[in-house]
């Protein structure tokens, strides 16, 4: 008797796992659907809306919602991963090449939207550095992005695949990419390169290739500008960034968003092209000031950590093997506690969210600044509106070389804010304050909607968040 009952509860064990296994597929076939659909949604759009569409950046919405239990937490979000990585495997548009050998100097590239910018083919060499195997098993490498100078795009291309095989960062991954336009479309920051550099960073990390905490992005000369400025307005992507022989104004590339990564900044000190040197300069004051003013976030880490240097004795050239092997030594938190984030206008379009803060609707069209500071349970959060004043103006460009920044209080936005066990315990109430007022206080339960909301927004492994407080002020 006792054995038929134990036969018996075997096999209803047997079925309800089964059961909760075809669940579980099913569940994942729909998470699936929901990124392929959203992401052939924003390719059509974009074909049909043009630049206006692409500008406009507004975050997918699902309504999956599932509650999960706090010990089911990582499984859910490994199921959404998968989900998101088989989605992007299906959906039609040009892949990365696989990172051979890049010695091999294996090319492709890229044909990037007409409405962003015309005849805009982009060749990329990607390849990889160093030992790809440990214990018989391809491990994540760190990822390297190279932008080069704004000489003839063919010899720089080329001067670009030397530099990136003898730089010593191995065992790493390399995307070296070519300008796809000259004249006004010199520019490493313009709409049809930020769609390329997030097609980029959302293959590569869907791959499995890449190691999601450790990208970096370094350039000499106009790669030095676009590098700065991409530090700046990525910089929840980076672990570091390492501008070279460039110099942009702070207005272009606010310092408070390079909080929580490496920084590194090289040009000579006799480099006068465009006033590279007194820009770099002011870079250097700017980032040293902060550091003083803030020398730790929340949770007791460096806020700044940077090296910027005007190199004695030297014009436009520096020692370019310097960077890589001091950028290799960050990894990037993906979780701080401390965020500073100005949200500013690239080439016409805003970001719609950084590390977990979500724009759902701007208090303004002027730029926003966010602080955001995590103790214990308590989330508090400012929000202003930032107004420029040139302070300097060189006579012979019109180039604005530094600015006063006016702060007031923000109202009339709405802000998603995602949270996980890294930030806050799930276990306990939140309390969510925006400009010293509460707007949330009470137990966040974990949703697969806030993860799939979260992995469609920044594509990331690292940020499926499993809660999310939408909130008004």
């Amino acid at each position: 008797m006792n054995k038929m009952i134990c036969m018996v509860a075997t096999l209803v064990s047997l079925t309800c796992a089964t059961n909760a296994t075809a669940q579980s597929k099913r569940l994942q076939e729909k998470v699936k659907g929901f990124f392929l659909q959203s992401l052939t949604t924003q390719q059509k759009t974009l074909e049909n809306d043009g630049r206006e569409a692409f500008v406009r950046n507004h975050p997918t919405d699902t309504q999956l919602q599932t509650p999960i239990e706090g010990n089911n937490v990582a499984n859910y979000q490994a199921m959404v991963w998968t989900a998101w990585c088989e989605a992007n495997k299906g959906l039609q548009e040009e892949k990365l090449i696989a990172p051979d050998d890049l010695q091999q100097e294996k090319h492709s590239a890229w044909n990037l939207p007409t409405c962003l910018e015309p005849n805009a083919t982009m060749p990329y060499y990607y390849g990889r550095k160093g030992a790809s195997a440990e214990n018989g098993a391809t491990t994540k490498a760190p990822l390297f992005l190279y932008l080069h100078g704004s000489g003839p795009k063919q010899t720089e291309w080329a001067n670009g695949i030397k530099l990136g095989q003898r730089f010593q960062d191995a065992p790493s991954i390399y995307f070296i990419p070519q300008i796809p336009n000259e004249g006004e479309y010199y520019r490493w920051w313009q709409l049809a390169k930020q769609y390329a550099w997030e097609k980029l960073i959302r293959q590569a990390l869907a791959s499995g290739e890449v190691d999601a905490n450790r990208l970096y992005v370094f350039g000499i000369s106009e790669g030095g500008y676009g590098s700065q400025r991409l530090a700046s307005f990525y910089a929840d992507y980076w672990a570091a960034a390492g501008p070279m022989a460039g110099g942009e104004p702070l207005k272009n590339a606010p310092v408070e968003n390079c909080a929580n990564i490496g920084f590194s900044f090289l040009t000579g000190a006799d480099d006068r092209g465009f006033y590279r040197n007194q820009l770099t300069w002011y870079t250097q004051v700017a980032f040293d000031s902060l550091q003083l003013a803030r020398p730790l976030s929340a949770d007791k880490q460096p806020l700044f950590r940077h090296r910027i240097q005007l190199l004695p004795e030297m014009q436009h050239y520096v020692p370019y093997g310097l960077t890589t092997p001091w950028l290799k030594q960050f990894v990037r938190n993906p979780y701080p506690k401390t965020v500073l984030w100005e949200d500013y206008e690239m080439n016409g379009r805003h970001r719609s969210g950084f590390y977990n803060l979500q724009v759902l609707e701007r208090p303004s069209e002027a730029r926003t600044f966010y602080e955001m500071n995590i103790d214990n349970n308590r989330v508090d959060i400012n929000v202003s509106n930032v107004e420029y004043v040139t302070t300097q103006k060189d006579k012979q460009w019109g180039i604005e070389m530094k600015f006063n920044r006016n702060y007031t209080p923000a109202t009339g936005g709405k802000l998603r804010v995602y949270l996980n066990h890294e930030l806050v315990n799930l276990n306990e109430p939140i309390t969510l304050t925006i400009n010293g007022k509460q707007v949330f206080q009470g137990m966040a339960k974990p949703n697969l909607q806030a993860m799939v909301n979260s992995c469609a927004e920044y594509f990331d492994p690292c940020r499926i968040f499993p809660v999310a407080i939408d909130a008004t002020y």
